[in-house]
């Protein structure tokens, strides 16, 4: 399958999910623009997505600033014309009992999982509906439908959630203007974000007694991009996890 010339905008592009999605889409012809707060990792990244420089652009700063966020959008445009998908990988997660969250935690959930979202989309979706046409996916946690007493995780429940309702609502919303939205929802993936040491335990969440690997997301990101009945999806790529225990 083939990706050729199609433009995507990557949020949390410099490592883990974001930059795997990145290699894959540079190596089926698609032309990437990534976004993460720190600059040198993403000249990094860049460097690992695409050698030649031809196929990636990076823009550095934090995208819940909309001053950020209109110039990662403005960069697309100036380079390739058009978006034609966005995907709202940018996120983190701490898990944590909920009387142990301090207020500097919950600002930080919101700022990176909703406020970043919210900016970068909006301003996307005007674009897309200019050109007639886009897809949007987002990025949320199985751990939205079924939480785990071993993961306590209600900042995720509650961040993560709201995307999961937003990817819905924007569906129908712009069902008739040619813009689909959906999202993916993964289990717990080996990256950068899950010490080696704590595998074992983090496999033992899923059913099918595995952690996720980055390739089982990509491989997501890839099938609802080329699915173009397909909007208001949330596909679980979790190992079974939503399914139950």
């Amino acid at each position: 399958m083939s990706n050729q010339g199609k433009v995507f905008v990557i949020t949390g592009g410099s490592s883990g999910l974001g930059k795997a999605m990145a290699i894959e889409l540079v190596n089926r012809g698609a032309n990437v623009v990534i976004n993460g707060r720190r600059e040198q990792a993403l000249v990094e990244a860049a460097k690992e997505i695409d050698s030649t420089g031809k196929q990636v652009r990076y823009v550095a700063g934090d995208i819940a600033d909309p001053k950020i966020a209109q110039r990662l959008i403005d960069e697309v445009l100036a380079s390739y014309g058009r978006i034609d998908t966005l995907i709202n990988n940018a996120g983190i997660f701490m898990s944590k009992p909920f009387t142990e969250y301090t207020e500097e935690d919950f600002t930080t959930y919101l700022t990176t999982n909703v406020v970043g979202f919210f900016h970068v989309t909006q301003r996307a979706v005007a674009a897309m509906l200019k050109q007639g046409t886009g897809h949007i996916i987002n990025i949320t946690t199985s751990l939205v439908d079924q939480p785990s007493v071993d993961v306590p995780s209600v900042l995720a429940s509650l961040t993560k959630g709201g995307l999961k309702a937003a990817t819905k609502s924007l569906a129908i919303e712009y069902a008739s203007s040619g813009i689909r939205v959906n999202a993916v929802s993964p289990g717990v993936i080996k990256t950068p974000m899950h010490p080696v040491e704590a595998h074992d335990a983090l496999a033992k969440l899923h059913p099918m007694g595995r952690m996720g690997e980055s390739h089982d997301i990509v491989e997501a990101v890839i099938y609802l991009d080329s699915a173009n009945f397909v909007t208001g999806e949330i596909l679980y790529v979790d190992g079974g996890q939503n399914a139950g225990h």
